[in-house]
């Protein structure tokens, strides 16, 4: 093919570019094992291998494939340099191949020769570090270390920039490449440990420490490659300098190392070291922070090289600022021109830049394809978990869910692995999830599962549906739901029963009535002592019923409450809530019935559960109390339709009302064997009639009103007293005070005071003097002592002159008498012929009436000469 041909292929469109390389890949071995796409970037010497996009046939395996055209070589117009380049080249991937380590790039198929071409496979590549900074200077693909040269080495150089032209743009999570803080930290320390590696134990120099020999994968982590130039070292003295060649213009500069990253001391000295990788390593790190241009940029010239190292500690001195604190100090000392002044890389490793919890995160992450089981569920359900918040997303896409779908097929660790996956699933937005994710999630979705790993799954659920399309949300989640239930394990059906309490709203209500509310019933009746399955199965069921139909609800879910018998608080108050809800919502129709009988029997005995707290207790008690008053209400409104026919009101009054005293209908007042004549009223008591306006209670029973009177009823004394409570209102039997008898009399006792006798039915609240003396003729053998009730009695009362005259006169007499005999009945004591004298204060006689006592057998009538005459009151006694 003709050299101006395959130049102008590779400057038309990124398909034409990628047909052709396919088509001059097509004569090569490898076609037959890889299916080799667009090409993506380019590394090794002067950039002269092609990184295409690949997949393994085998296995479908995602790689890259690199390939080398030999007629680039032959632009050189001398043959045996074109051989030069094509065994230094295939010399270089069998160094690869023989170096195993996470730190150097990995090979899936060795190298293949044909005619025109050179390819091998390798682990997925995003892009040459070289092309990175090159992006960074001019926000293209180019390359900045090619100068204009003679002869084929500026035609091989335009060619390289030509190719890089090409390449299409990058990743969508990684359009612009900009290198985060903890990304160039991470690198830098790969870069060491690869180093280290081959210094310590590989024992070989790498020569070539730049840019175009350091590849980033796809994961975002930096590899080293370019083992073109590599020396062995004596394993005896690895502090030792061995003889090697310096740069020189008369060989070709692809079969030299980069001129511009080179240690000193290999071009003036001709010898190199352990430490001169170290110096390179050095100016990579200055080339990073100086926006992709190294410190020396010779141009491929000797003497440019020698002039520009003579100021190079003053530019690393100017560049020091950009750098980070942390990574000055080691920077400068490895750009040193001397190289004892350099770190070993191991010393490097240990600077105080490199200690970093998400940095050792990584690290592992790196190297967990070489950990045992154990060691990989440790640290991706606990280590990673607690260092993803510290890497930044960029990372989180480009290096921690590659490795994370690398395991989903591993059941072994799958449970621990979901665990950084929801916490994706979680933080990805709907762009993310539906590129990156959701091809991977399907796997996940109808794979086997562990028991740990479906539990995740589903206790997750809610996280995944919001992310999900609804399409897929139909044909991939819900089977995996519907199909948990019928587990045999527990943990799994709960889990279950928690994801459709948290999707409910997802789940259409034909599958609801059908699906989910038998299957949910099934767990209930296979677990029903087991609390936690039960607090479960309710919470499903509360947030599920509003879209059941009525009949569905009073069926199913009441029967299934009603089985219910644990006595846990938090049991106890969903279901309480649940049968709030019945009730509040009248769209159930929980009827008064349901609630009398099925209802309340079950929620009363809980009042007193003593594991409810005050407020638990409280909220149940108000929903009984609810309950309860909704019966009432509705049936008072049926009983009292259904009775409107019968004459009595009083089977419509609430008991309080039957009992209150108005409505009492108490038997007359009468003492036994005891008859009160009407006797004659003073002009006082008339007086005392008339104020009260002749229809109260002392106008009209006391003095002698007409039956037919609405106040005859002496019981009946709202009317005067619109202040006195019910409770007053009730029917006391009348003290009697006796007067004192005189000193003659037996039994008696001057001046001695009158004993209250108290009824039994006062209280001992109720005890006061009365303002009527009664004074019986004198009796035989005893006394007895009594009091009419006051004026804020219900009982009849004698007045003597007025209102006031009776109040002073309760206070101003003296009564006296003695002692009265225990156990003597009415009869007895006016039998005993005793008369007592009631005296006042001041020494004046009270008027007293007489007491007329007349008896059948024995007259017992006389009258003392002390006592002032009034109107007499006769008391017959029966036979």
């Amino acid at each position: 093919m003709p050299a101006g041909t395959m130049f102008a292929k590779f400057k038309s469109t990124n398909v034409a570019a990628a047909t052709a390389t396919q088509s001059v890949a097509d004569g090569n071995p490898i076609t037959q094992y890889f299916e080799i796409g667009k090409p993506v970037a380019c590394a090794g010497p002067e950039l002269v291998w092609r990184i295409h996009d690949a997949y393994r046939k085998s296995d479908n395996k995602e790689c890259s494939v690199f390939i080398f055209e030999k007629k680039i070589a032959e632009k050189l117009h001398k043959p045996r340099r074109k051989e030069t380049i094509t065994e230094l080249l295939k010399s270089s991937v069998k160094t690869l191949e023989r170096f195993r380590h996470p730190r150097i790039l990995q090979i899936y198929h060795t190298v293949e020769e044909s005619a025109d071409t050179l390819a091998f496979a390798s682990e997925p590549i995003f892009a040459s570090l070289s092309n990175v900074l090159a992006f960074h200077e001019s926000k293209t693909y180019e390359t900045t270390n090619v100068t204009p040269a003679a002869g084929g080495a500026a035609a091989a150089a335009a060619q390289a920039q030509a190719a890089a032209n090409t390449l299409p743009q990058r990743p969508a999570h990684a359009k612009e490449y900009n290198f985060l803080d903890m990304e160039l930290k991470y690198g830098f320390l790969q870069l060491t440990e690869a180093l280290a590696y081959l210094h310590y134990s590989g024992h070989v120099i790498h020569r070539n420490v730049c840019p175009s020999s350091i590849l980033i994968t796809k994961r975002g982590i930096w590899k080293l490659a370019g083992m073109e130039y590599v020396e062995r070292m004596n394993e005896n003295d690895l502090n030792s300098s061995i003889p090697c060649p310096p740069w020189s213009n008369r060989v070709s500069k692809m079969a030299q190392p980069n001129l511009d990253f080179m240690a000193p001391e290999t071009q003036s000295t001709s010898k190199c070291s352990l430490l001169s990788d170290m110096f390179s390593l050095g100016m990579v790190i200055c080339a990073v922070f100086n926006n992709g241009r190294p410190l020396i940029q010779a141009g491929n010239s000797t003497s440019n090289y020698a002039k520009q190292m003579e100021s190079l500690d003053d530019l690393v001195h100017k560049l020091m600022p950009r750098l980070p604190i942390a990574l000055q100090e080691a920077t400068s000392r490895m750009a040193s021109r001397d190289a004892t002044a350099r770190p070993t890389a191991q010393l490097l490793q240990l600077i105080k830049y490199f200690i970093d919890t998400p940095i050792n995160a990584l690290k592992f992450l790196d190297v967990v394809n070489m950990k045992d089981t154990q060691q990989k569920s440790q640290f991706y359900k606990t280590t990673l978990i607690e260092a993803m918040p510290l890497i930044p997303r960029k990372l989180w896409w480009q290096n921690i869910w590659p490795m994370l779908k690398s395991e989903i097929n591993n059941n072994e660790v799958l449970a621990a692995v979901l665990q950084p996956v929801m916490l994706f699933v979680q933080e990805a937005t709907h762009a993310e999830y539906d590129t990156l994710m959701s091809a991977t999630m399907k796997i996940i979705y109808n794979t086997p599962k562990s028991i740990q790993a479906s539990v995740t799954i589903l206790e997750n659920l809610h996280l995944i549906i919001e992310k999900t399309k609804p399409e897929d949300v139909t044909t991939d989640i819900m089977p995996m739901l519907f199909y948990s239930f019928d587990g045999s394990t527990i943990q799994v059906q709960s889990a279950a029963v928690v994801a459709v309490a948290n999707v409910f709203d997802s789940i259409d209500e034909l599958s609801i009535r059908r699906m989910v509310l038998p299957k949910v019933k099934m767990v209930f009746e296979k677990n029903i002592t087991d609390p936690k399955i039960v607090q479960n199965v309710l919470m499903c069921i509360e947030r599920v019923m509003d879209r059941m139909e009525r009949a569905q609800v009073m069926d199913e879910v009441l029967p299934l409450l009603a089985n219910i018998r644990i006595p846990d608080p938090d049991i106890i108050m969903r279901t309480v809530r649940i049968y709030h809800k019945l009730f509040v919502d009248k769209t159930y129709g929980l009827t008064v019935e349901t609630m009398a009988t099925n209802v309340l029997p079950l929620l009363i005995p809980h009042t007193v559960n003593p594991a409810l707290n005050f407020e638990q207790y409280c909220y149940l008690l108000e929903v009984l109390q609810q309950m309860l008053e909704a019966i009432d209400r509705q049936q008072r409104n049926k009983l009292k339709l259904d009775n409107l026919s019968m004459a009595s009101p009083e089977r419509h009054r609430t008991l309080r009302h039957q009992f209150s005293t108005d409505n009492m209908n108490a038997p007359p007042f009468n003492i036994p064997n005891l008859r009160i004549d009407q006797r004659k009223t003073s002009s006082a008591e008339d007086m005392a009639r008339k104020n009260s306006g002749g229809s109260g209670m002392l106008g009209g029973w006391w003095f002698g009103c007409s039956p037919s009177s609405p106040d005859s009823n002496f019981l009946r004394v709202g009317n005067v007293f619109p202040n006195r409570r019910l409770s007053d209102n009730t029917l006391m039997t009348p003290k009697i005070r006796i007067a004192p008898s005189c000193a003659s009399s037996p039994g008696g006792t001057p001046g001695s005071g009158l004993p209250t006798r108290r009824h039994s039915s006062i209280g001992p609240q109720e005890r006061r003097g009365s303002t009527i003396n009664l004074s019986p003729p004198t009796l035989a053998r005893s006394m007895i002592g009594g009091s009419m009730p006051n004026t804020s009695s219900s009982v009849p009362f004698l007045l003597s002159s007025s209102m006031q005259s009776i109040r002073s006169r309760r206070q101003s007499t003296v009564l006296s008498s003695g002692p009265l005999g225990s156990g003597s009945g009415l009869l007895q004591q006016l039998g005993s012929g005793m008369v007592r004298q009631l005296t006042s204060v001041s020494g004046t006689v009270s008027p007293v009436p007489l007491l007329r006592v007349n008896g059948t057998r024995n007259s017992l009538s006389h009258s003392h000469s002390s006592v002032r005459k009034c109107p007499s009151l006769n008391i017959t006694f029966s036979q």
